[in-house]
C-alpha cells in the first residue's frame, strides 16, 4: 500500500491510499458486523456455566465432556469448584458402568489388548471410555500422551471414548482425579470404563480401589515368567491374561498361563467368592479376547448376586474421602502463609544437619496448628 497524504473534500486528511477506500460522500461501512463481533466478545468473556456443561454431559457431548475433564485434572482454584460443582451435578447419573483396572508390565501390550478388547465390546453395542494414564517425566513433568496413537482403530470408533492423562508424579502413575473422571463418563453414557496404569509396581491399589475388576496382562517368553510375581499385584488380580499367545509363542504362553494359575491357588480364597484365573489371549488375532470378556461378566454376576459389588463401592467411596481429606489438608499445610515463611529455613537447617528431619517437621506443624488453619 502507497502512503500518500491527501485532502478530501470535506476537508479531511487521509493517510494512505487505498483500493478498498470508499469515495467521498458515501458512508465508510465497518470492517466487520458488529452484531457479530459483540456475539464473539461475549462468547469469549464468559466460560460455559454449570449447567452447560452439565446438559452437554448428561447428552453424551464429547468436546464438552472432554472440557468438563480438564476442569477435573486442573489444579486452578476456580478450576477445581466448577469440576467439584458438575461432578455434584452427574453424579446422580453416574454408577452405571462396569470399572476395570488393566495392569500389566511394560511392554506387555496392554494398549493393544485394550483396542482389541474394546473393539469387540463396541461391536456388541457396549459404550467403552478408556482413561490411559500416561507416565509423567520426573525431570520435565511432561507427558507423551500416545494411546490415542496406539489405539488408533478404537480412538476413530463413535462409541468408544479415548481420554489419556498424564500421571503427574501421582502414587502408581495413577491421576489424582481419575475417579472423578469415572463419574463423568459414566453420566456421559458410557456403560464400560477401562482405567489403564503405567505398569505393576508396588501402588497399584490406587487403580484396584476405584474399579469392579482387576485385570493384570502378563506374557511369556520374557524370562522366569514367576520371578516378577509379587505377592500383593497377584492378590488382587481377578484375571491374568497372558498376552501374545499367537505364533510360535502359543506353547510358552500356555506354560506360563499354567505356572500363574499354580501361583493363584497359593493364595487365600478372595472375600468375593471368586476363584481368580488365568486364560491366554493374542491382541493381534484376537483369540481368548472374547473369552477374557465372559469372565469378566461372570465375575459381575457372581458378586452382584452375593452383595460384595455394590459393598465393595461403598468402601471406595469411604477410602477416596479420607484421601481427598488427606490430600486437601497437604496442600492446605503447604499453602500456609506461615509456613511458606518459615519452610526455606527449616529446610536448610535440615540440609546443614543443624536439626533433624522430625523436629523440623514437629515445629513446623505446632506453627501450622497454634496460628489456625485458615491461612489467615
Amino acid at each position: 500500500m502507497e502512503y500518500r497524504e491527501q485532502k478530501t473534500s470535506d476537508g479531511h486528511h487521509k493517510d494512505y491510499d487505498s483500493a478498498l477506500t470508499v469515495n467521498p460522500g458515501i458512508e465508510q461501512p465497518p470492517a466487520v458486523n458488529d452484531a457479530s463481533l459483540q456475539r464473539f466478545l461475549n462468547r469469549s468473556r464468559s466460560a460455559l456455566s454449570l449447567d452447560d456443561y452439565t446438559n452437554g454431559i448428561l447428552h453424551g457431548n464429547r468436546t464438552l465432556l472432554s472440557k468438563a475433564i480438564t476442569l477435573v485434572e486442573s489444579s486452578l482454584p476456580e478450576h477445581e469448584k466448577m469440576a467439584q460443582d458438575i461432578i455434584e451435578r452427574c453424579l446422580p447419573h453416574a454408577g452405571k458402568s462396569l470399572r476395570i483396572g488393566i495392569t500389566g508390565v511394560p511392554g506387555a501390550g496392554k494398549s493393544t489388548f485394550i483396542e482389541a478388547l474394546g473393539g469387540y465390546l463396541t461391536s456388541v453395542g457396549r459404550k467403552l471410555a478408556v482413561l490411559a494414564i500416561d507416565p509423567s517425566s520426573e525431570r520435565s513433568k511432561g507427558s507423551i500422551l500416545g494411546d490415542k496413537t496406539r489405539m488408533e482403530q478404537l480412538s476413530s470408533d463413535p462409541n468408544a471414548f479415548i481420554r489419556p492423562s498424564p500421571s503427574s508424579g501421582s502414587l502408581g502413575g495413577v491421576a489424582r482425579k481419575t475417579r472423578e473422571t469415572v463419574f463423568l463418563c459414566e453420566a456421559a453414557g458410557f456403560d464400560t470404563v477401562f482405567i489403564e496404569t503405567v505398569g505393576v509396581g508396588q501402588s497399584e491399589t490406587a487403580v484396584h480401589s476405584m474399579t469392579d475388576f482387576f485385570l493384570l496382562i502378563q506374557i511369556a517368553g520374557a524370562g522366569d515368567e514367576l520371578q516378577g510375581i509379587k505377592r500383593g499385584i497377584m492378590e488382587m488380580a481377578d484375571l491374568i491374561a497372558v498376552n501374545k499367545a499367537d505364533g510360535n509363542n502359543i506353547e510358552k504362553a500356555r506354560l506360563a498361563q499354567a505356572q500363574y494359575q499354580s501361583a493363584l491357588r497359593l493364595f487365600p480364597k478372595p472375600a468375593s467368592g471368586w476363584e481368580p484365573q488365568a486364560t491366554t489371549c493374542s491382541s493381534v488375532t484376537s483369540e481368548g479376547v472374547g473369552k477374557i470378556w465372559e469372565l469378566i461378566l461372570q465375575y459381575e454376576q457372581l458378586t452382584r448376586n452375593n452383595g460384595y459389588f455394590e459393598n465393595r463401592r461403598n468402601r471406595q467411596a469411604q477410602y477416596w474421602m479420607n484421601e481427598t481429606i488427606r490430600n486437601s489438608l497437604i496442600t492446605h499445610f503447604y499453602a500456609h502463609p506461615s509456613i511458606e515463611k518459615l519452610l526455606p529455613a527449616y529446610e536448610e537447617k535440615v540440609l546443614s544437619d543443624r536439626t533433624s528431619s522430625f523436629a523440623a517437621a514437629r515445629a513446623l506443624l505446632e506453627e501450622y496448628f497454634s496460628n489456625g488453619t485458615s491461612g489467615k
